[in-house]
């Protein structure tokens, strides 16, 4: 068994070496994400509540459009696998200006559903904290787009440290904004939860401004620069991108609906309920994104990989991601366990709220084996490009399957806030099997 696991030495390096600064900064987000529900929850239960409707309604428009950023990584990581460093310039340019209309388009349709909000049946004493908030977050859509563009391309070349910084920074000064503006310190008005929304939109504009400066002024990226300003597009990239950006970006917006419309579903349980379920999402998430930064740096060696048609170099990465995303699901795991309900206590001091969100311990426990794989097959089967079979996968697993089986839950089966989490159990591990087979499959597929 250790000889075995000793042939994935240099592959594990390889992405912890990748892997370790997205992960850094995805803790970064964590940490941001606590301190602002901690911040927003002791201001106000109604205000938490309110902050857990938009946000999760929102999760759906926003990895929509990230998902759609993540089809530039395999093709670009495929071109920098055999050194074309101007090819990935001007792919980069032709994917900014994709990914910048598909998120107006998206931004549309959530002006839409901003003007019929009330009909989503949340309670009708939060309308007044939801309604500004939501038109925050609705202004933060493009500058997320353009900095995951920016993003992709780097993690793309292998330079995973830049996003890091960036969100590092940004992260930090979202911290110092909330606590100005939420509870009004060094003489700035008091404006409670919009404080939070306006200290995260200026988040939000900062990461995609830092890392267009640093591109247009590093001499490190002069080839890339100069392929993103000048060379045109290779036939068929535009074709190419389209083909990898849509499945990956529907099965993230499937995946994340899932989990929006289950924030609707609890919302009609009440705001007790719903505040619950914001403390046991921004926990959860200590998971997912863990998970997810690693999964990052699978799709990217698995994409430099494709680029050279080593079917065996694949596989051989998504299988020592998985050893690594495993790790971390145990730690995660015990976290929950033996801390979950310290981390929870830290959000709010209703003792009603607290008491439910530490009953959804046990089912948040019981899908992260499921969520963990389906991250790691998910995003290899990402940087393979085959990216096709993502999009039925996700529909079936968290749609046609998932959002049933969280209403049988919730509702048929009468255990509420509970019957939620415990449905995301389903439709992890649903996913997790399909993303499984189709990687093998599309490997195989390859080689023919």
């Amino acid at each position: 068994m250790l000889d075995r696991l000793r042939k994935f030495t240099p592959a594990y390096r390889e992405i912890i070496r990748l892997g370790l600064p997205i992960l850094v900064g995805q803790v970064g987000m964590i940490i941001v994400g606590f301190a602002d529900n901690i911040m927003v929850g002791r201001y106000n239960t109604d205000s938490l509540a309110a902050a857990s409707f938009v946000n999760n309604v929102f999760n759906v428009a926003i990895f929509c459009c990230i998902g759609f950023t993540y089809g530039l990584t395999p093709l670009a990581g495929a071109l920098f696998g055999v050194g074309k460093k101007r090819d990935i310039g001007s792919l980069t340019r032709l994917a900014m200006w994709i990914n910048i209309g598909f998120s107006l388009l998206i931004m549309a349709l959530m002006t839409i559903l901003y003007f019929n909000v009330e009909r989503l049946g949340q309670p009708v004493e939060l309308m007044h904290l939801i309604k500004p908030y939501y038109v925050l977050y609705l202004c933060g859509m493009l500058p997320i787009t353009v900095f995951n563009v920016m993003a992709q391309w780097s993690y793309a070349i292998n330079n995973t440290r830049l996003p890091m910084w960036t969100i590092l920074v940004a992260n930090l000064l979202n911290v110092i904004g909330n606590y100005v503006l939420i509870y009004g310190h060094w003489g700035a008005p008091e404006l409670g939860l919009y404080g939070a929304g306006l200290s995260t939109l200026g988040a939000r504009i900062l990461c995609p401004a830092v890392m267009l400066i640093v591109f247009f002024s590093s001499s490190a990226y002069r080839d890339y620069r100069d392929g993103f300003a000048s060379q045109p597009a290779r036939p068929g990239d535009s074709r190419l991108l389209w083909r990898t950006s849509l499945p990956v970006s529907l099965q993230m917006t499937f995946e994340s609906g899932s989990f929006s419309v289950a924030a609707v579903m609890v919302g009609w349980l009440g705001g007790i309920p719903l505040a619950a379920f914001q403390i046991f999402l921004i926990v959860g998430t200590l998971g997912f994104c863990i998970y997810y930064s690693v999964g990052s740096a699978i799709s990217v060696k698995v994409a430099n990989a494709a680029g050279t048609g080593d079917r065996t170099g694949m596989r051989h990465m998504a299988w020592a991601g998985y050893h690594i995303i495993l790790v971390l699901m145990c730690a995660a795991s015990l976290t929950f366990i033996f801390f979950g309900r310290t981390l929870m206590s830290a959000f709010t001091h209703d003792a009603a709220v607290l008491a439910l969100a530490s009953t959804l311990i046990f089912p948040m426990v019981l899908y992260q084996l499921g969520d963990a794989t389906q991250i790691t097959f998910a995003n290899a089967l990402r940087g393979t490009s085959q990216v096709m079979p993502m999009l039925w996968i996700a529909f079936v697993s968290y749609i046609v399957v998932g959002i049933p089986a969280t209403y049988i839950l919730c509702f048929t089966a009468g255990l509420g806030t509970y019957g939620v989490i415990l449905s995301f159990s389903v439709s992890l591990f649903l996913a997790a099997a399909l993303f499984f087979t189709y990687f093998l499959r599309s490997t195989r597929q390859i080689v023919r």
